[in-house]
């Protein structure tokens, strides 16, 4: 079993992979119970957002952590993965900008990403 960092690490360089946008790792532990950390992220049509969470629910499934729901798909612009202990928010530009969760979860540490990630 991996912990929810590692968890974590792993769907942003599998979101990454994918050429997600403006990733950002939120650790939420100590405001909500809800996850322990927030991933969020653009996608820039429909079907990346589809690709992107495919490729996350592959990579943390193949890791014994399959996701627990599935919120928004067929809905296209905002779509939720629930692993648990790590929430992954897959939005369309517009969209992310109108529900602006880094605002709202503006009280979560940042964690730093860039040696996850490929510029």
């Amino acid at each position: 079993m991996i912990t929810p960092k590692e968890m974590a690490e792993l769907a942003v360089k599998a979101l990454d992979s994918k050429k997600a946008q403006d990733i950002k790792l939120l650790q939420t532990t100590d405001i909500t119970v809800l996850a322990d950390y927030f991933i969020i992220c653009t996608a820039t049509s429909t079907a990346q957002i589809k690709t992107l969470c495919d490729e996350v629910d592959k990579v943390l499934t193949e890791q014994g952590e399959p996701s627990r729901r599935v919120e928004g798909y067929r809905n296209g612009g905002w779509v939720l993965i629930d692993f648990g202990c790590l929430i992954v928010h897959v939005f369309l530009q517009e969209i992310r900008e109108f529900y602006n969760l880094e605002h709202l979860w503006g009280d979560a540490p940042e964690i730093d990403i860039s040696s996850l990630i490929t510029e």
